[in-house]
């Protein structure tokens, strides 16, 4: 019987609920037993009342925010400029007036914010690290990448949208105006997923005076891997004939070069896809056009751009990556090892690994990457208090 008094304290103190109960209790034993659990039940409660008081507000919340980005208007592809922004609050958030570090999060192609928030397991593995004490509280952001196409290469096109200015731009100051940050690169830091991993690694290497630290969850798009695009299988001509993106099908690849084509090769003369391709047509023939296909890669392989990124990258506060051994597409695997090579050939410290399994389902689960890797670096890498 003690046991669910203590547990009724637990929740209300010495409430009116916790009076009535007392009154009840008296019907049923006399009065120097209900005198001796009354003491105790004083006794546990003020015991054990900052351990309640902790474990109420052990739960963050998750805001949903909005606004209209001026940035994202242009573009060729129909994009919805009012873009939707996941916040990730952490438990003390609301019970503070401290101010928090921020991780932005880039979801891949195929995803969103809400389906990164839809199961729980996301704010479950945040949750449970502030609890281990693995990591210090911080803010979660996760922006809308999406688009009427594939959704976002994280690039800067006036035919898909200049996302790189979206983020830098409007992104960062809406969320330091809205909530709690620290505005200071040092507590700013990149993460994503896939193609978004690609984002957080391009941010990194553009925008070193914002953000300081990163971690990209098997990025793809970091070198050209195995196959030389000479040889994709991509039916070109099903492409230049179609009017619009869905006459192009439900071919992935098709899709896939199609897009990169808008973001690496615009032009705004040619609808109704607003850009210029790998292979042209010639005398009835699709042919590769050499031009248009250094001018892809170097735009959409972050290795091509390594160079001139360098001296920003070496100014970053900590930088890793890893993938998955096992991918259907050996690119990605091979890829990325070559670009841990290259980083360290241009003197930039970063993190690299290789892990045994596929890269779909190591993130969010209980003891995966981003709980058991990704944390733990930004925990080590990551300025949580303010500059003085």
């Amino acid at each position: 019987m003690l046991v669910n008094v203590n547990h009724t304290v637990a929740q209300t103190g010495t409430d009116a609920r916790t009076t009535e109960f007392l009154k009840q209790f008296r019907s049923d034993y006399n009065k120097s037993q209900v005198d001796r659990k009354f003491e105790n039940m004083h006794s546990y409660y003020a015991t054990n009342k900052k351990a309640i008081t902790a474990g109420e507000s052990k739960h963050g919340i998750v805001v949903d925010e909005h606004f209209i980005s001026t940035i994202l208007k242009e573009n060729r592809i129909g994009l919805n400029p009012d873009r939707k922004v996941k916040v990730y609050l952490p438990p003390g958030y609301n019970k503070s007036n401290k101010v928090y570090p921020v991780i932005y999060y880039f979801h891949s192609i195929g995803n969103s914010p809400d389906k990164l928030f839809e199961d729980n397991k996301l704010t479950q593995v945040l949750e449970r690290a502030f609890d281990n004490h693995l990591i210090n509280e911080f803010i979660f952001v996760a922006a809308d990448y999406t688009s009427p196409t594939i959704g976002s290469l994280f690039e800067n096109s006036h035919v898909s949208g200049r996302w790189l200015d979206f983020t830098v731009n409007e992104l960062v100051p809406f969320i330091d105006n809205k909530f709690r940050t620290l505005r200071h690169r040092d507590s700013r830091a990149l993460a994503g997923d896939f193609i978004g991993g690609r984002g957080a690694l391009k941010l990194a290497m553009t925008h070193a005076e914002l953000f300081s630290v990163v971690y990209a969850l098997h990025p793809v798009a970091t070198g050209l891997g195995y196959m030389p695009w000479m040889d994709l299988q991509v039916d070109w001509k099903k492409i230049q004939q179609a009017k619009t993106f869905e006459e192009i099908g439900t071919d992935f690849r098709s899709r896939f070069f199609v897009a990169v084509s808008q973001a690496f090769l615009p032009n705004l003369n040619r609808p109704p896809f607003y850009c210029d391709f790998f292979k042209e047509e010639n005398n009835g023939e699709f042919k590769p056009n050499l031009n248009n296909i250094n001018t892809a890669k170097t735009g959409f392989h972050l290795e091509e751009t390594l160079n001139e990124s360098a001296a920003n990258l070496r100014t970053m506060r900590g930088i890793a990556f890893d993938w998955g051994r096992f991918d259907a597409n050996p690119d990605h695997v091979y890829a990325n090892q070559a670009f841990s090579k290259k980083l360290r050939d241009q003197g930039i410290e970063h993190e690299a690994e290789e892990y045994n399994g596929d890269p779909f389902s190591k993130n969010w689960i209980e003891q995966g990457r981003v709980y058991t890797r990704m944390l733990p670096f930004f925990a080590r890498h990551l300025v949580f208090e303010e500059q003085k």
